[in-house]
């Protein structure tokens, strides 16, 4: 087998392998915005509000401002690269073409941890919920996580019509449950006595007036990863690319309008849920239920469990989705050879990656369920809902890195390839998207519960890059994001040139 420079061979595929891999296109901007915000709006469910225990509500406040800044700068690269390069590899696509075959899969190895873990975490706390719901015990909730796997994987069997026609519906009712929260929250809040009631010594203060960053501004950089949650994942629109209609038209519409959204929805929870009576910064930054709690402050406790029902809606949303760019994912590494070509394999009538979602959903379950086991019933949920959490967010920042160097390389090395849509922050916007990312993951590594996490995901690298090392290299498949990729980084003198093997 023939081999380019740097040991990687290809060989061309025939018909037969593309038409066993086919997907159809339906996404308009509308599905695509859905897709996007559909997956980080249960990060404003909860998850975000850890970080007013680590750094005060001006410290979150800070923190939700710096992390804002960091999407903006990637999301406008993707809108960039994403019409220009429109492969359902995405993130690995982008590195593909812009630091050759290495930089594309550890890139795609980096989303991968993020895409397969996070719903992992998000159907965990949809167990939590139902739990609290139907009164199960705590041994249970396997059986929830099991449930909801099967349930959504199924729904993005059916077809990608249904898929997103769920996502739609799904993401406007959690943005409806969030605008009737803050509808009802507004006339009750009082800022300083409930927001700012965290002393500097970290205990609470009654009546608050407290200081607006109790532990200073290293409080609000070590809270940068807890802001993350409020807009994570809304990267894998890309992802879409080739089941949408006019992905050069409409892939950046999508993600602006997404990113408006989010950051809308991210000001407001943070500014009315610590606001509430009865609720307040300290209480809420160790709460596993924010908005349920800002919920029973309005209504009362009485309707606890029709509340906790509606709150759940958001994490459906989030984990419907996320299952989507789950499979895609791997779907995209699969066909290009960087992973088994089996996983890549589409439903023969409704085109959905079948193998890659039931793959990607078998991994999350069996980490969830191994920790469950092995730690026990209180240990193994304690480590699902963190430290699965913070392996999700070390992948993304390591991604969002990846995908920032290879929009600037993209832009030096590749000047005169077809930009549908150009940044307007250019290659400044993407320079603050990796120092930010560099600073989160250094506050991550502070902490050595974030610490646990990190060690699991370098494990995680370790094995695939070995894998790759191996056998992945040699089994490439010249797949549209290679092609392209080995097209114009032959222009550019990027990575290895256009040789491959017969069939």
């Amino acid at each position: 087998m023939a081999e380019t420079q740097g040991g990687i061979a290809y060989k061309n595929a025939d018909a037969d392998y593309f038409a066993k891999r086919g997907l159809r296109a339906y996404a308009g901007v509308w599905s695509l915005w859905a897709l996007g915000v559909g997956a980080v709006i249960s990060g404003h469910y909860s998850g975000w509000n850890l970080g007013l225990a680590t750094g005060g509500w001006g410290g979150m406040f800070v923190a939700t401002i710096i992390i804002a800044i960091m999407y903006l700068g990637l999301t406008f690269s993707i809108a960039e690269m994403s019409p220009a390069l429109p492969h359902t590899g995405a993130a690995y696509s982008f590195a593909r073409t812009a630091m050759g075959p290495w930089g594309g899969f550890v890139t795609g190895l980096c989303e991968n941890v993020e895409y397969v873990l996070t719903p992992a975490v998000i159907v965990f706390f949809i167990g939590s919920y139902l739990g609290a719901i139907f009164g199960t015990p705590a041994a249970f909730q396997p059986v929830w996580w099991i449930g909801g796997y099967i349930l959504f994987v199924g729904l993005n069997i059916v077809g990608v019509e249904l898929s997103f026609k769920v996502t739609l519906v799904v993401t406007l009712m959690a943005l409806a449950v969030l605008a009737v929260f803050w509808f009802f929250a507004i006339p009750l809040i009082d800022f300083s006595a409930n927001a700012l009631d965290i002393a500097a010594d970290g205990t609470k203060l009654e009546g608050g007036n407290g200081p607006f960053l109790p532990f200073g501004i290293t409080g609000a950089l070590a809270t940068l990863p807890f802001a993350v949650w409020l807009f994570l994942a809304i990267e894998q629109l890309p992802l879409a690319a080739e089941e949408s209609v006019d992905p050069k038209r409409d892939m950046p519409r999508g993600i602006m309008a997404g990113m408006a959204t989010l950051i809308l929805s991210a000001f407001g929870i943070l500014v009315l849920n610590p606001s509430l009576p009865g609720v307040g910064s300290f209480a809420l930054g160790t709460s596993a239920e924010p908005l349920l709690d800002g919920f029973k402050a309005i209504f009362g406790d009485g309707t606890a469990k029709l509340l906790a029902l509606v709150a759940i809606i958001g994490l459906v949303a989030s984990f419907h989705t996320i299952i989507f760019a789950q499979g895609r994912q791997i779907y995209s590494l699969s066909r290009a050879g960087y992973f088994p070509v089996a996983l890549s394999v589409t439903h023969s009538a409704r085109k959905t990656p079948v193998a890659a979602m039931i793959a990607g959903a078998c991994v999350g379950l069996v980490v969830m369920l191994g920790l469950f086991v092995i730690l026990g019933v209180e240990s193994g949920s304690a480590a699902i809902g963190g430290t699965l959490l913070n392996m999700a967010v070390f992948g993304a920042m390591c991604s969002y890195i990846a995908q920032a160097l290879s929009f600037i390389l993209l832009r030096r090395n590749l000047p005169n390839m077809e930009r549908p849509y150009r940044s307007p922050f250019g290659v400044p916007g993407a320079v603050a998207t990796i120092a930010i990312a560099l600073v989160t993951i250094f506050f991550q590594l502070s902490d050595p519960i974030y610490r646990s996490g990190v060690i699991g995901v370098a494990l995680w690298f370790a094995l695939g890059i070995l894998y790759f090392a191996v056998v992945g290299r040699h089994r490439l498949i010249l797949s549209p994001e290679e092609e392209f990729a080995m097209e114009h980084g032959a222009k550019a003198g990027v990575g290895p040139g256009a040789v491959v093997t017969g069939r």
